[in-house]
């Protein structure tokens, strides 16, 4: 039944009456018809036919010619809707998909590859048997049939990895769409640049030539989606393997993007904070932000790549990127970086971006203050941070929140949830921790100076300290609870609390860490990274916008009754017992009382031990008890005048100095 139709040629004539008719019949008919005529010849041809020794010559100069029709209608069938000449088409390609692995003769490649690749790159492993008969890719812009023919590509690379390189060392389809991919539709560019993408991630093959031409795409930025998408792509493969910041800095790309974010930067000081029409809107933003997650990529773990980075004189305009948050967080990956060849210059943008921010930024400031955490894990960022004034930045923002915790909030903060401003209490005292932490002279500066004084003035005045002057005192206690149970109770049952409590509560459990050296160590509240399109935290108006509950109520009892317990930084004990007296509120006398007497029993505690003793006697603490707690000295029938005695005793047992027994 094969040969009757061949012997007569009928096949043949079909294809000579389509050639003269495909410009007159509607498109969709001369699919329908390819497809018959073509597919047929594929399907009971082919097929059977490539298993015998046949003259397979003559088979495949008449397929040669038979499929030179496809490129004389496949124009006319764009923009058709998909059931119209679309499935025809798909069998088309589909068939000539299947014809490349059908040939007389096995094409070999010969490995000559002088361009630095993957370690894992093995190109002899890869020489399996693999053959390739390409006759046609055909350039159009209808997206179904653009996607059609970009995923037979990868389905002919995904039969055997070397047609890869049959494909692309011959007819170079890859090389030549990268110069017209910015005519295609959006969704081919996105598909087009996910094959360029598999060529590295799933070939382990760097195709510098192709690289070469993507570049070129960025560089000249005719369509910005393109541009981004290319982008995009290039970003994923420098994430795969450091050879890319290497590769990406001798190409010139790096020098190419500090120039374009360097535009930008400018236009954005400008601005100085306001709208200019068109300024910073879709696509365009997106790709500013692609722009500095890919040099934030090149900058990781290469100290070249930051070393060009600052020749550039790139760091002025690298940190005005901070202001929005979209930004952000690839602005600060640069800037850690830029700590590691120097941590001052980091600390003096971190710290001074920390003091020139608003009252209401407060997610500039959390996202600042991560940062330097990060860096302050280096022992050796602690003299910089010491040197540009961290400490007395870092207790500037406990100011500048002053009344914030107040309850009912008041002012600015209402529209703040206190959740985020105990975040921001947290992050602030843990940079302080991390600071200290294990460094004997920033230990020494930070008492010395006062500075352990000066944060239990900035804690006192937050609002939820009481801060009005004489109260009145209970003689006696219905119940008593550890200071240990308070916590769990606050936060761990459903036993109601008055706000003000909790926050004071929080705060004492903050400097209880900071006693400890574990305060940088702990992580209370949810992680929250913004993506492109969101809009920023900072701009989000409302308490229900802003709350965010903390996210760790892990049970606190018995933490330090467990054993005896090194006192790392035993200044945060003269805060707590500054803040002791301050420990109230009306209405809540009997409560108030209560959280004192276990705030007493828990320092208490922590002198129990003869060295912990002489660590405090060094720290001052004998002196801030007698000039804190006056009236429960005093007053034999206070509550606290017994427990506080107790300590005194211990501590003067120890060491006195004379003014203080004066």
């Amino acid at each position: 039944s094969i040969f009757v139709p061949t012997a007569v040629d009928c096949i043949k004539i079909a294809i000579q009456n389509l050639f003269k008719l495909a410009d007159t019949l509607p498109a969709c008919d001369v699919c329908e018809a390819a497809s018959i005529v073509l597919c047929f010849r594929g399907v009971k041809w082919v097929t059977p036919m490539c298993s015998l020794p046949g003259d397979m010559s003559k088979m495949f100069a008449l397929l040669r010619h038979e499929y030179m029709i496809v490129p004389s209608f496949v124009p006319r069938c764009e923009g058709l809707q998909q059931n119209e000449g679309h499935p025809y088409m798909d069998e088309i390609l589909d068939m000539l998909t299947c014809l490349t692995t059908c040939g007389k003769t096995e094409l070999k490649v010969s490995g000559n590859i002088v361009h630095p690749q993957l370690l894992h790159f093995d190109f002899e492993r890869m020489r399996s048997s693999g053959t390739v008969y390409i006759y046609i890719y055909v350039a159009i812009n209808d997206q179904h049939l653009c996607g059609r023919i970009l995923a037979a590509i990868g389905t002919i690379w995904a039969w055997d990895t070397v047609n890869f390189f049959l494909l692309e060392w011959t007819l170079q389809p890859i090389n030549q769409f990268t110069d017209i991919i910015h005519f295609k539709p959006h969704l081919v560019q996105i598909q087009f640049f996910r094959l360029v993408e598999s060529i590295v991630l799933d070939l382990s093959y760097v195709p510098h030539e192709i690289l070469k031409k993507v570049q070129y795409l960025i560089k000249e930025n005719i369509v910005p989606f393109c541009t981004l998408t290319a982008l995009r792509c290039l970003l994923s493969m420098t994430k795969k393997d450091l050879l890319f910041s290497d590769i990406f800095r001798d190409s010139g790309l790096l020098g190419l993007l500090l120039a374009l974010l360097r535009k930008q930067a400018k236009i954005l000081r400008k601005s100085a904070g306001t709208h200019l029409p068109g300024l910073e809107e879709g696509t365009e933003k997106e790709l500013n932000a692609v722009m500095l997650k890919m040099v934030a990529a090149l900058t990781v773990r290469s100290v070249r790549n930051t070393v060009v980075l600052k020749d550039y004189g790139m760091v002025p305009y690298i940190k005005i990127f901070l202001d929005d948050e979209c930004y952000r967080s690839a602005t600060l990956s640069i800037l850690e970086q830029l700590s590691v060849i120097n941590y001052e210059e980091y600390m003096s943008i971190i710290i001074g971006a920390l003091c020139s921010s608003t009252q209401g930024e407060l997610h500039l400031k959390l996202d600042l203050l991560k940062s330097l955490l990060r860096i302050l894990e280096s022992p050796k960022s602690h003299s910089a941070f010491r040197t540009c004034s961290g400490f007395n930045g870092l207790l500037s923002l406990l100011s500048d929140m002053e009344g914030a915790l107040q309850d009912p909030p008041s002012g600015l903060w209402t529209a703040v949830g206190q959740n985020y401003i105990l975040e921001l209490v947290f992050y602030t005292l843990q940079g302080i921790s991390a600071a200290l932490h294990l460094d004997p002279v920033n230990s020494y500066f930070f008492q010395r100076n006062g500075l352990f004084e000066k944060m239990a003035e900035d804690l006192g005045s937050l609002g939820c300290f009481w801060t009005q002057g004489e109260w009145q005192i209970p003689v006696t206690l219905e119940k008593t609870r550890t200071f240990a149970e308070f916590l769990d109770a606050a936060f761990c049952s459903s036993e109601p609390f008055p706000m003000w409590l909790k926050n004071c509560i929080w705060i004492l459990n903050f400097l209880d860490h900071m006693v400890k050296g574990t305060l940088h160590l702990e992580s209370y509240f949810k992680e929250r990274k913004p993506e492109m399109g969101e809009t920023s935290r900072d701009d989000q108006d409302g308490p229900q916008a802003q709350e965010e509950p903390p996210v760790c109520y892990a049970s606190f009892s018995c933490r330090w009754e467990m054993g005896d317990c090194a006192l790392v930084n035993p200044g945060a004990v003269c805060v707590m017992v500054r803040l002791l007296p301050k420990l109230y509120k009306e209405g809540h006398s009997q409560l108030s009382q209560e959280i004192q007497c276990a705030l007493v029993d828990h320092i208490q505690f922590l002198v129990k031990s003869e060295k912990s003793r002489q660590v405090m006697c060094g720290s001052g603490l004998l002196s801030t008890i007698i000039t804190s707690c006056q009236d429960a000295f005093r007053n034999e029938s206070h509550p606290l005048h017994l427990p506080l005695t107790r300590v005194f005793e211990k501590l003067a047992s120890q060491a006195i100095e004379p003014d203080v027994l004066r």
